[in-house]
């Protein structure tokens, strides 16, 4: 929903089909920028992101990755910068392709289900009421943190992002 989002705030169509996704080159913040949405499964999504980042000459540490974080709670966002995947598949396939774990992360948070498995809970879609009320808040403000990370850099994009 995320890449959805800056996609279409940027003009940049991702439809052309190529690494397992969908993907689309356009400017953003200033910066040239390849937007991709790998379409196998989550848990095998460093079958799409290495070979995209290698195709485009992307070094990891310039790959920005989106993902869902339990350990947050709802709607809480978090720039990162490196780190271990946390048992997060997608993470750990994104690790394991690239051959490193240098790459930035916008971790969104989605919290823990309150019954029920994790499995379930991350495939499903947002609750009714208030946490799907949330959603579209939650996704602007996702791709402001974006944007904020490409025009002023990591640092001061944490600083600001994380202080709200």
């Amino acid at each position: 929903m995320v890449l959805e989002h800056l996609a279409q705030g940027a003009r940049i169509s991702v439809s052309r089909s190529k690494f397992g996704g969908q993907y689309g080159t356009g400017e953003m913040g200033g910066k040239s920028v390849v937007l991709l949405k790998p379409l196998n499964f989550m848990n095998l999504s460093g079958r799409s992101v290495a070979p995209a980042a290698k195709f485009f000459g992307i070094s990891p540490e310039r790959v920005m990755v989106i993902h869902d974080e339990l350990d947050l709670p709802f709607s809480i966002l978090r720039l990162k910068t490196g780190g271990g995947h946390g048992g997060h598949n997608g993470l750990r396939s994104i690790v394991a392709e690239l051959g490193s774990n240098a790459f930035q992360r916008l971790r969104v948070g989605i919290g823990r289900p309150a019954h029920g498995t994790v499995s379930h809970y991350v495939l499903s879609d947002f609750a009714e009421g208030e946490e799907r009320d949330w959603v579209p808040d939650l996704v602007e403000r996702a791709a402001n943190a974006l944007e904020m990370a490409l025009r002023l850099g990591m640092k001061k994009a944490m600083n600001e992002v994380h202080a709200k």
